[in-house]
């Protein structure tokens, strides 16, 4: 974009140690916006006791936030772009911090559902531009690649870590703390990102008019596909909400791909989709998403139900997630340097199908080989991830950098739900609808295994082709030393 004098050039850093400061900040802004996902789900139970609430009541104490949350992550994403990142970010976290302290006055499950929701619409201010700036504050790709490793490492972990933080910390705490302890950690990021991340400059910034038709059909398409899909799994596929929010999801979709066809200043330029790069790697992290949420739901079912085991036990139990995805850093860094993005997202994906093929397998099997199939899939994930957020940031225009990171959480979000929605399906139809607590009968085990055989089957033969198709767009750049 033009202008007449150009702002003095951003403060970038030369290494991860000169940008602790900020890359702190921005790791907890992300770090506490993923954990929010699942830390409330280990304690729905005491949640339901102390609100006299129901398990539809339940269910959407969680599922208003994954709602609000994935239905606005492009508009956020569009804001950003247009009145400043940095500012969008912390007003997100200033509000996030303050929505988390309303919980003291919450007393029915209705109320709690409505804080969800709005919790949900801060950290979707937060989300797409966490990414964004981490990824300008170095000029360095190498550097790039690491910072987003870290982000992705903390915020995954914050996924995987919620059950467990929040097991035990109801062991201590009333379940309101999970909720109350958000407002320092955001209080803390605001600090951080005010001291250490540059202010953002006009010519950084798109001056298009916010696409205000577009961002509602985008938040009415991926609020009701969302929807349609915890809709299939708890109401029916073929029950009249269920077929209607479909029907609204594709309206509103084919809508919005019209409108932003033929308006000037579209929210997300469809035009970018021609870009090999930015179509594959959106499709390759929707195979990432479908993988881990699938995964991650039937295990927590698995750990818990089939095995008996505690809620702490069963948060532990994921821990070599968390360890691999840290260790497998060296090598995701190799692939990618020595093999180009395309060849090392393609090793990922077959990681991906590989580790679902081995759980199909191995759910009968023990914890041993569940544990190598988690270790398998987290390589895949690592690699996939991190290369395929580094390369759609990259290939987006200057100024539209935190649509590009809206664009690459909106598929992962929409990932998570597919794949949620396929395993919970799945084992609806193959198992049961009702899982009951306690001790399982050896016949509900046997079923219960089973389906999940079945489940993991097919999701390793979606996930493969998904991964893989979208890899195969990828460059074959392998230079991580280049700068803009």
């Amino acid at each position: 974009m033009a202008t007449t004098a150009l702002s003095p050039a951003p403060h970038t850093y030369l290494s991860l140690r000169a940008a602790w400061i900020p890359l702190t900040a921005l790791c907890l802004a992300f770090f506490v916006e993923m954990v929010d996902n699942t830390l409330l789900t280990i304690a729905l139970p005491t949640i339901g006791r102390d609100l006299a609430s129901g398990t539809t009541a339940l269910q959407w104490v969680t599922g208003a936030y994954s709602l609000t949350f994935g239905g606005l992550l492009l508009t956020a994403g569009s804001m950003a772009d247009r009145i400043g990142r940095r500012r969008v970010l912390l007003v997100g976290l200033t509000v996030f911090g303050l929505l988390s302290l309303c919980v003291v006055a919450v007393t029915t499950a209705g109320e709690l559902i409505a804080l969800r929701a709005a919790l949900g619409i801060a950290a979707a201010a937060m989300a797409p531009i966490t990414n964004s700036l981490v990824f300008r504050l170095f000029d360095d790709k190498a550097l790039r690649m690491r910072a987003m490793t870290l982000m992705i490492v903390v915020g995954m972990s914050g996924f995987i870590l919620g059950p467990l933080l929040g097991g035990t910390a109801l062991a201590y705490v009333g379940w309101e703390w999970l909720l109350i302890v958000n407002a320092p950690i955001a209080l803390i990021a605001c600090i951080g990102v005010r001291l250490g991340v540059p202010a953002d400059r006009p010519e950084d910034l798109t001056d298009d008019a916010l696409d205000l038709p577009g961002a509602v059909l985008s938040v009415v398409a991926i609020g009701l596909g969302c929807w349609s899909l915890t809709s299939g799994v708890e109401h029916g596929w073929l029950s009249g909400v269920t077929l209607a929010s479909i029907i609204g999801a594709l309206a509103a979709a084919v809508a919005f791909v019209r409108h932003e066809r033929g308006t000037p200043e579209p929210m997300l330029d469809l035009r970018l989709f021609a870009n090999g790069t930015v179509r594959g790697a959106a499709i390759a992290q929707i195979g990432t998403s479908i993988a881990m949420a699938g995964v991650m739901f039937g295990l927590i079912l698995h750990f818990q139900y089939a095995y008996g085991w505690s809620p702490v036990r069963a948060g532990l139990a994921n821990l070599p997630l968390i360890v691999t995805m840290i260790l497998a850093t060296p090598l995701s860094e190799w692939l990618a340097q020595r093999f180009g993005h395309r060849v090392a997202c393609l090793v990922g994906a077959a990681c991906l199908a590989g580790s679902l093929a081995g759980l199909a397998w191995g759910v009968e099997h023990g914890y041993a080989v569940i544990a190598v199939a988690m270790v398998v899939m987290t390589v895949g994930l690592r690699t996939v991830m991190t290369i395929c957020a580094v390369a759609l940031i990259d290939a987006m225009p200057g100024n539209r950098t935190s649509i590009g990171a809206a664009l690459n959480d909106t598929a992962q979000e929409v990932g998570t739900s597919l794949g949620t929605a396929v395993i919970g399906t799945l084992i609806a139809v193959l198992v049961t609808t009702q899982l009951p607590a306690g001790t399982w009968s050896d016949d509900l085990v046997a079923s219960f295994f089973h389906g999940e055989r079945i489940a993991y089957a097919v999701l390793a033969v979606a996930v493969g082709l998904i991964a893989a198709g979208g890899a195969l767009t990828l460059t074959d750049s392998r230079s991580t030393e280049e700068h803009h």
